[in-house]
């Protein structure tokens, strides 16, 4: 027994006319879209390479505060040295201040959480004078503190793989200030002319005078901060656009937008919208405590992440319904597609490190709610909410009033779409009609014929009446028959496609 055996059944010769002008509109529709897709794609590869394009000359766009506290030591000296050696596009600025500007380290640090500079470096108090006692004395060279000396403040959780790559920076840094250092003291002489060279420890501190010391504020060393600003954000898009489109689909396969009030459907969207984006905010953020691997955040953190996702997924499942009502069908996954990758790109770099076109991203839902995220994940040092929070309430807004403007649009076009099928039924009723009347033979013939074969003449008036009333009534019992006919068949058609269906219908408008 062949499979699909109807396969090859009913089908036309390809030399045939019709068959003939569909496929050219077939070929060149194909060919049309496919132009441009592959143009969209282009553009798209285009603009996400270009905001990584070059990233290394934006380097020096990382500001670098440097307070020198041992007040014009030869320590600072050094990492004046070292700096202007190293100092071009590919390297951080270090931007000094005096003392005076910045009193203490503890506001240096908050200067770094209030993200005015990317980092901050300080020398601590009289380090050259104790690393010099060191180097001569015995004595203050078996106590001295390598450590406290050169101090590097930052923030870890603020773009972790850019931070990383800051405090390697800075650790080039400081290695390049201690062969400065090294090299001569304040005499000229060579500096190991005044090493106490009877003393081990002595020569020890000469050969390691410091280690650069680290004040991360937001220690993210697990391997899932990689995807936290690229793939986590394109799933949560995936899951609001799948939803919306099976939501969308149901509502189109039980006919809900012809048969319940508009203003009811947009409250329950809303609501069903909102249950969902919270579970899957609630499931994202599992997902990412689940994995922290060590990294020191709490429960309170864990709620405003869930928070924070939640309302991000919410607004853009009504963004992506605003698509889905406003663009055209044929367009509409080149919008979806070109939305998503716009906010990704928003986020894989800091806008430093991309060209000045890119830094119009910040007005993206993507990059606001990184940033909600980051001052979430690092105690409040990312304080952006002025902005980041209008933002993304601004965009659940307008999607909102947008997207209820479309289910009032949706609904309109539902009720037109039943009125024109009923109108054409009612016309395939009334043709079929007249064809069965035009068929019947006169009544009075009809009579004759199932008469006894006596001519009897009937007033011509009594006639007309009969006859008028009999057709009326088998025109109005035919239309009747045809009418129940039809609707039994709509639901016989209806049961069995729910049966049939193994999951809910998928569609995008």
């Amino acid at each position: 027994m062949a499979l699909y055996p109807k396969h090859n059944e009913r089908r036309l010769s390809l030399s045939e006319p019709g068959l003939l002008r569909s496929r050219f509109a077939f070929f060149r529709t194909a060919a049309l879209f496919g132009l441009l897709l592959t143009l969209l794609f282009l553009s798209l590869f285009s603009y996400i390479f270009g905001s990584l394009y070059q990233q290394a000359g934006h380097t020096h766009n990382l500001n670098v505060a440097f307070v020198d506290y041992d007040d014009g030591g030869r320590i600072g000296s050094a990492v004046r040295q070292a700096y202007s050696d190293l100092s071009d596009d590919a390297f951080p600025t270090l931007i000094e201040y005096s003392p005076s500007r910045y009193p203490t380290p503890a506001m240096l640090r908050a200067a770094i959480c209030n993200t005015d500079y990317w980092g901050a470096l300080y020398i601590s108090t009289n380090a050259s004078d104790r690393l010099t006692a060191a180097l001569t004395d015995s004595e203050f060279a078996s106590s001295y503190n390598r450590t406290d000396v050169l101090t590097f403040i930052w923030n870890e959780a603020r773009y972790s793989s850019i931070a990383d790559s800051l405090a390697q920076q800075m650790g080039i840094l400081s290695e390049n200030a201690r062969i400065a250092y090294m090299k001569f003291d304040d005499a000229g002489s060579h500096l190991f002319q005044t090493v106490n060279r009877s003393s081990t420890d002595s020569v020890a501190v000469y050969v390691d005078p410091w280690h650069l010391a680290s004040i991360n504020i937001q220690p993210t060393t697990q391997g899932s901060r990689l995807i936290y600003n690229t793939l986590v954000v394109i799933l949560i898009l995936i899951q609001q656009f799948f939803f919306l489109a099976t939501i969308n689909g149901l509502y189109a396969q039980f006919g809900l937008f012809g048969t319940i009030k508009a203003r009811r459907i947009i409250i329950f969207r809303f609501l069903i919208s909102a249950l969902y984006a919270m579970a899957g905010a609630i499931c994202t953020s599992g997902a990412i405590w689940a994995f922290r691997a060590g990294w020191k955040v709490n429960g309170n953190q864990w709620a405003l992440t869930w928070l924070t996702l939640w309302l991000f997924g919410h607004l853009n499942f009504l963004t992506l319904d605003v698509f889905a009502v406003w663009l055209p069908p044929a367009f509409l996954p080149m919008g979806l597609t070109t939305y998503l990758v716009l906010n990704v790109t928003s986020i894989l770099l800091p806008l430093e490190l991309s060209p000045a076109f890119y830094k119009w991203g910040n007005a993206l839902p993507a990059h606001a709610c990184y940033y909600i995220l980051v001052d979430i994940w690092s105690g409040g040092c990312n304080p952006h909410l002025n902005y980041a929070l209008p933002v993304l309430f601004a965009y659940e807004l307008c999607s909102g009033i947008l997207s209820g403007l479309g289910v009032y649009r949706r609904a309109h076009y539902a009720v037109v779409a039943v009125e024109r099928e009923e109108s054409s039924w009612q016309e395939r009723i009334d043709r079929a009609i007249e064809e069965f009347t035009r068929t019947l033979p006169p009544l009075g013939e009809a009579k004759l014929e199932q008469g006894t074969g006596i001519d009897v003449a009937e007033p011509k008036g009594v006639v007309n009446e009969e006859t008028s009333r009999e057709a009326v009534a088998d025109r109005e019992a035919l239309a009747g028959e045809i009418r129940r006919a039809t609707s039994r068949m709509a639901r016989e058609q209806e049961t069995l496609r729910r049966k049939e269906s193994i999951g809910p219908s998928f569609s995008l408008v």
